[in-house]
């Protein structure tokens, strides 16, 4: 069963032109690229290559190569979830903001606890072991994800380790 696809992302970037003033640099649609399990797919919207974020630097954000976080940077992605669609437990020493645009999503964490948030929730997932889950049986769940990197979470003196997804 294939759900409707979401429609674009539209990002709108704004720079400076040579007198300081205010422009659009550039205004487009993004590329969906879907992950290998095919149970959801990601745009890539824009990367910082450090925090804080240097304004002068004129390279497209989405040239970057960036993982599920970038070292010393940030990351900003939209992730459509396919109805029924589950992630993987993973863990990343960032900070991340998970915005619901649309639909609903479970997120569950490594003892089970289950939390379900739909469009217009904020959830701050601060370098927790957890998985995301779409429970609908016919619709796509749209989120934002903002990504920082943070130190790694340490417990008992160590460090809790990334769990790649």
């Amino acid at each position: 069963m294939s759900a409707p696809a979401s429609p674009p992302v539209r990002r709108i970037v704004t720079g400076h032109d040579a007198a300081g003033k205010a422009v659009i640099r550039s205004d487009d649609l993004l590329p969906v690229e879907p992950i290998p399990s095919g149970d959801a797919a990601f745009s890539l919207v824009w990367t910082t290559a450090s925090v804080p974020a240097d304004n002068n630097d004129e390279t497209d954000g989405r040239l970057r190569d960036a993982g599920l976080t970038l070292h010393q940077g940030s990351v900003i992605r939209i992730v459509d979830m396919l109805p029924g669609g589950t992630s993987p437990m993973h863990r990343s020493s960032s900070i991340d903001y998970g915005i619901v645009l649309a639909g609903t999503v479970e997120l569950e964490l490594d003892d089970g606890a289950v939390t379900s948030a739909s469009a217009g929730d904020i959830i701050i997932q601060r370098g927790t072991i957890h998985l995301w889950r779409n429970p609908s049986t016919d619709t796509v769940c749209r989120i934002a994800f903002v990504l920082i990197e943070a130190a790694p979470v340490v417990v008992n003196g160590a460090a809790l380790p990334d769990v790649e997804p």
